[in-house]
This record gives structure tokens, C-alpha cells and sequence, in this order.
């Protein structure tokens, strides 16, 4: 004997739930604590906004020949964390949260550090270990979010795999 159970989806009610235009990307099935999600990315954009910065910083005041091509890692992960944070500002608002750009606390919310070394070896140190921090945020983030908000987790895991690919980086610049 086959028993099989019959799969179908109430098509009337997803119809219906769908009429709540308010709510933007937010359906009814949405499982996750939105406040606690939004404050969380919120932290992580923070974080994102002072490594470009850093990033940044140390781009333009590394000197020497020698430092050229630390001088482009420095740029291209300066753009990819720039990319980062407009990924997670955006699913703040799809969240109909406000993304938290205020400069005034924006080192205070952020996870990692600025760093004004003038030592480009200081420089690769502070970025990885910035970038190792923003690793175990993301790893934490994404266990913290489970199952309830599959968006945000898979927008994180794709983050988090970049993050992981500029710490090796720069622990290849340290040797």
C-alpha cells in the first residue's frame, strides 16, 4: 500500500494575508522577532560602515611601492564591506525597520574597532582581527536567528563566507 499524503497549500488564506499591503515583505508566515532581528542588523551595519572606513583610511595612508598590492586588497574589501552594509540596510527597511546610519554612535554600535595605525603592518593585523570579529558576529547571529527568519540567515551566511575570505587574506598579507 502507497500512502502518500496529499501536499497543498491554502491558497485562499495566502490570497487573503497578502491584502495586508502594510506590511511590505513581511507575510503572515514570518516567524521571526522583527525588533530583536532589526537591532541585531543594525549592530552588524554599524560594524560594516567603521571597516569601510578603516579600510578605507589605511588604503589611502599606506605607503611604499612595496605596499601596492596590500593597497588594492585594502580598496576591494573597503567596496565589498560598502556592498555589505547596503545589503543589510536594505533588509532593515524590508523589515520596515530604519537603518541606523547616525554617525555620532556609530563606533559605539559597532562590533569592531577604527584603526589609525601608520605601520602597514599594524594595519593587516587590525583588519584581521576586525574581520575575525565580524565572523563570530555573523556565526552568532545566524544560530541566534535560527529557522524563524530564512532571508536575513541566508543574507548573513553569504556575508559571513566573504568575511571569512577577507580574514584570509589578510592573514596571507601577515606573512
Amino acid at each position: 500500500m502507497n500512502s502518500t499524503k496529499s501536499l497543498s497549500i491554502d491558497t485562499a488564506a495566502i490570497r487573503a494575508a497578502a491584502k495586508h499591503l502594510e506590511d511590505g515583505a513581511i507575510t503572515a508566515g514570518y516567524q521571526g522577532n522583527r525588533e530583536e532581528i532589526i537591532s541585531l542588523l543594525n549592530g552588524a551595519l554599524a560594524t560594516e560602515l567603521v571597516c569601510v572606513m578603516r579600510y578605507k583610511r589605511h588604503y589611502f595612508t599606506a605607503r611604499g611601492l612595496e605596499n601596492a598590492s596590500v593597497k588594492a586588497e585594502f580598496l576591494a574589501h573597503a567596496q565589498e564591506e560598502a556592498a555589505h552594509a547596503d545589503l543589510i540596510a536594505e533588509r532593515i527597511v524590508q523589515l520596515n525597520g530604519e537603518p541606523d546610519f547616525n554617525p555620532s554612535t556609530l563606533a559605539a554600535r559597532s562590533h569592531a574597532e577604527y584603526d589609525d595605525s601608520s605601520d602597514i603592518k599594524a594595519m593587516i593585523r587590525a583588519n584581521l582581527i576586525a574581520e575575525r570579529i565580524a565572523i563570530e558576529t555573523y556565526r552568532q547571529m545566524i544560530e541566534k536567528i535560527g529557522d524563524t527568519d530564512p532571508t536575513t540567515r541566508h543574507m548573513l551566511i553569504g556575508i559571513m563566507a566573504v568575511e571569512e575570505e577577507h580574514a584570509d587574506d589578510m592573514r596571507d598579507l601577515m606573512n
